[in-house]
């Protein structure tokens, strides 16, 4: 990796003036991986509908200084590889001298759900790009509805906790191994911890391997997670710490663990700040957190067999 302070010293490229939310974990993730691109490289930012899209880009005004293509929710993977492959043509014809990079940005709804499909075929093609999703855990740019990366029994305003439900009642998909099983080069989970160094190091990985990568970052909303906006450090602390959101990435199918907690804490520590599981700790629903416990523990378990731990 380059050097970590010239890295941090690099121009931003998702610019200030968009309308994104103060705190938002979505605008964090994206400043950070365009910061991998070394200043001489070009990009193409190809953008899922979502909090991201429609906060950075009111025409005729734009927060991208690289090109940028405004996608329908279904469909950023799918233009991203048909950008990349007209690029190598026009390469090879030599109409375009420039170095560009391929990255998509998508939240969970994006890219989890409704542009799966574009996704999945995008990484069977091993088309040179990067495909990014900030998850948030929920379709939070048209209200809080839950998605497939919601965690179980958060509370959103499609699976309401009341008193005839306790919020989302399915688990959370696990689509960093989804992706991984496509057998593509570089496959990463990631999040904002400590000084940023284990995000920069996957996102320059991502962006120079040759082929299809794939970054999960998690990405805290503090209006969908209900908890106050300065803390985010701290949440994305608790659920790496808890094992909730594990650091690993995927080289050539070989897994890796980026980081193994001295003292893995019990889930209710990464619940318990959130607003959206403030009913799971009512007197009675203790085994709403066990039943979470018992699901984290396994999935933990299964990834250090993956990695050979």
């Amino acid at each position: 990796m380059a050097n970590f302070k010239e890295i941090m010293s690099r121009p931003e490229r998702l610019t200030g003036g968009h309308r994104m939310c103060a705190g938002c974990g979505g605008t964090i993730a994206v400043r950070n991986v365009l910061k991998a691109l070394k200043p001489e490289d070009k990009a193409v930012i190809a953008n899922a509908t979502g909090c991201l899209e429609v906060s950075t880009f009111m025409y005729p005004y734009t927060a991208w200084t690289d090109s940028y293509i405004h996608n329908a929710f279904e469909n950023a993977g799918a233009t991203l590889s048909g950008v990349e492959a007209a690029y190598n043509v026009m390469k090879r014809k030599g109409k375009i001298d420039d170095t560009f990079k391929f990255i998509a940005f998508g939240g969970d709804g994006g890219t989890y759900d409704i542009g799966f499909q574009s996704l999945s075929g995008a990484m069977e093609r091993n088309h040179d790009l990067v495909y990014v999703c900030y998850d948030n855990g929920a379709y939070m740019n048209t209200g809080i509805q839950r998605s497939s990366a919601t965690p179980m029994y958060a509370d959103t305003t499609t699976t309401p906790a009341g008193k005839v439900s306790e919020g989302k009642t399915q688990n959370r998909k696990d689509l960093a191994e989804i992706i991984a099983s496509h057998h593509i080069p570089y496959v990463a989970q990631t999040t904002f911890i400590g000084n940023f160094s284990d995000l920069h190091a996957k996102a320059e990985k991502a962006i120079y391997t040759k082929g299809a990568a794939y970054l999960n970052i998690m990405a805290p909303c503090p209006r969908g997670w209900r908890y106050p906006t300065e803390n985010i450090m701290e949440m994305c602390k608790l659920g790496v710490e808890t094992c909730y959101w594990p650091m690993f990435e995927v080289i050539d199918g070989k897994w890796i663990l980026n980081y193994k907690p001295k003292n893995k804490l019990p889930i209710e520590d990464f619940l318990k700040p959130q607003g959206r599981f403030k009913h799971l700790f009512k007197k009675g629903n203790e085994h709403y957190i066990e039943e979470i416990q018992k699901d984290v523990d396994k999935r933990w378990e299964q990834l250090l067999k993956f990695c050979e731990e």
